[in-house]
């Protein structure tokens, strides 16, 4: 008997979808002009929480939803190339990175490689303080032309609510 990896039982799901829907194109371009950029938590369905459906928003997913120079690359992609004019920002609760040590975890992955990475861990402490950086990382960013409509939540991962987090400083004028 053959055992069935998990990827393998993903694929078998992908075919039942694909076989019960008619085949469709989207257009490129997300038709809310909206990107949002999210933790990679697998309690987070964005498109359930939000009423979205396909096709109307980007979704950039990291560990933490944190503003790196890649999310910012992709974010710049986005809006000059693919017409996102809004970005938002979910954080949530419960979050892996809340209280993880930079300097522990970093040390933990030199010793079982023997090399120190060359990425940022990013933890953080306040959640709230965390999107209120990433609000204005993207505010601040010159490789994004709309940076006036950027807005930052906190999705309780047990009640499934947005709470706003605001920023006292006015978007930079692009």
């Amino acid at each position: 008997m053959t055992a069935v990896g998990t990827i393998d039982e993903l694929l078998a799901n992908n075919r039942a979808y694909a076989d019960g829907l008619e085949p469709r194109h989207l257009d490129v371009r997300p038709s809310r002009r909206l990107a949002i950029v999210t933790c990679m938590d697998s309690r987070l369905d964005v498109f359930a929480a939000l009423g979205l459906r396909d096709g109307e928003a980007h979704v950039l997913r990291n560990a933490g939803g944190v503003i790196t120079d890649d999310v910012i690359r992709s974010l710049a992609i986005s809006q000059r190339r693919l017409g996102t004019r809004e970005v938002m920002l979910i954080h949530h609760t419960d979050c892996g990175l809340l209280n993880l040590s930079d300097d522990a975890f970093r040390a933990e992955l030199q010793a079982a490689t023997g090399v120190a990475p060359a990425f940022a861990i990013e933890s953080f402490t306040d959640v709230d303080a965390d999107v209120r950086q990433s609000i204005l990382r993207v505010r601040r960013s010159l490789f994004l032309p709309h940076r006036d409509r950027v807005r930052g939540f906190v999705y309780d991962v047990d009640t499934h609510r947005l709470r706003e987090v605001r920023v006292d400083e006015p978007p930079a004028a692009a």
